[in-house]
C-alpha cells in the first residue's frame, strides 16, 4: 500500500508541475500569511481522490483541507495526514525544494509515509516494519555516529537559524550546515546524507508526519526536544512541539 500511496504523490506532484512549468501560480495569503498557490489546491484535489479509492478508507486531514473539530478529530485511531505541497516559498522561488507529503497515522504514530519530490523525479516511501525505500534504488538507510564526531552534517533550513539553533550546534564538533527546505530536511536523515536536524522553531504536524515514517524505518527518531520522546499525532492543536531528529546516534544522549 505504502507503493500505491506513493503513486497518488506522483500524480499530484505532476499536477505541480504543470503550474510550476507556467507562468501564473495564482499566490494567495493565507489567514496565518503564508502563501497558497494553484499547484497546493490541484495537488490536494488529486490526494484526496486518490485516497477515496484505495481500500483503506480513513479521514483525510490535510492542510488545505476543511477544518476538522477536535471532538470529531480525537475520535480517529487511524487516519491520513497530508501535506500536499510541503515548501510553497520554495514553490514560488523556483528553486526546486518543495515535496507532496501523505502519512498514515495509527494511535498517533506515523505508520506509513510517502514523500515525493517533483523536481527531481524522486519517490520516497515506507511502511511499519518493512523498511523505508527510494523508488528505483532500493533501501534507504540513516547514517550511524556519535555526538563526539567532526563534522556532523547538521540539517538546517536557510530562513530559520535562529539562535536556538545556533546554541545546539555550538555543542558539537565543527558541524557542517546542510540546507534543504521543506520534508527534504528529514529525507537527508533518511538516506544517509545528514546526521541531525534540530528544529528549534514551529511546524505543523503535516510538515513532519510523512518524512518522520520514513526517517523511523530508516533507522532514525524525530523527538520532542523537551521530553525526548518520539513526536505523536493528532493533538488538539496541530502545532509540532520543538523537535530534533536524527539518524542512528550510537550513544543515548538523544531519547526516544
Amino acid at each position: 500500500m505504502a507503493e500505491e500511496v506513493g503513486q497518488i504523490a506522483r500524480r499530484a506532484g505532476a499536477a505541480i508541475l504543470d503550474i510550476y512549468n507556467g507562468e501564473d501560480f495564482g499566490v494567495e495569503q493565507k489567514a496565518d500569511d503564508s502563501p497558497l498557490t494553484k499547484a497546493d489546491k490541484a495537488a490536494n484535489e488529486v490526494i484526496v481522490a486518490g485516497l477515496r479509492e484505495l481500500t483503506l478508507q480513513a479521514p483525510v486531514v490535510s492542510e488545505e483541507g476543511k477544518d476538522i473539530p477536535y471532538r470529531e478529530r480525537e475520535q480517529y485511531t487511524r487516519f491520513w495526514l497530508v501535506d500536499p505541497l510541503d515548501g510553497t516559498k520554495e514553490f514560488i522561488k523556483r528553486n526546486g525544494e518543495f515535496t507532496v507529503n501523505i502519512a498514515l497515522i495509527e494511535n498517533g504514530r506515523p505508520v506509513l509515509g510517502a514523500v515525493y519530490v517533483p523536481a527531481t523525479d524522486e519517490l520516497y516511501y515506507s511502511a511499519q516494519d518493512r523498511g523505508a525505500w527510494l523508488d528505483g534504488t532500493g533501501r534507504i538507510q540513516a547514517a550511524s555516529f556519535t555526538l563526539q564526531d567532526s563534522n556532523l552534517r547538521v540539517v538546517a533550513s536557510r530562513s530559520h537559524l535562529n539562535d536556538k539553533t545556533r546554541e545546539f550546534m555550538d555543542q558539537l564538533n565543527e558541524p557542517e550546515i546542510v540546507s534543504r527546505g521543506s520534508s527534504l530536511k528529514i529525507l537527508e536523515l533518511a538516506r544517509g546524507a545528514a546526521h541531525l536536524y534540530p528544529r528549534l522553531a514551529p511546524t505543523m504536524e503535516w510538515d513532519t508526519a510523512a518524512a518522520h515514517a520514513i526517517l523511523l524505518e530508516a533507522g532514525g527518531h524525530l523527538v520532542n526536544d523537551e521530553t525526548g520522546k518520539e513526536l505523536v499525532y493528532n493533538k488538539e492543536v496541530l502545532r509540532n512541539p520543538h523537535f530534533v531528529a536524527y539518524g542512528q546516534v550510537s550513544e543515548g544522549q538523544l531519547s526516544c
